[in-house]
């Protein structure tokens, strides 16, 4: 067909835009660095710390979070389960 979208559809240049959350999160310093196979070693603990006292705070962790969805998705999902 000749690329144009339907109604609804988006086009392939709206396609690849990427919302302001994800843009930020692209940009978010992630230093001091964490990689997601340690984040996600140390998830448990943390989620179950933060469950025990919402104050409890754990800078690796917080700025990882912070700029990896993935990660962050997983945390809310682990405190909903455990909440």
């Amino acid at each position: 067909m000749t690329g144009i979208p339907r109604p609804g559809e988006k086009s392939d240049e709206q396609s690849r835009d990427l919302s302001r959350d994800a843009a930020e999160r692209m940009l978010v310093d992630t230093s001091p660095y964490l990689s997601c196979d340690d984040c996600f070693d140390r998830l448990d603990e943390y989620v179950e710390q933060r469950i025990a006292d919402p104050d409890y705070g754990d800078e690796l962790m917080e700025v990882h979070l912070a700029g990896c969805e993935a990660c962050a998705e997983e945390a809310r999902t682990l405190t909903v389960l455990l909440s």
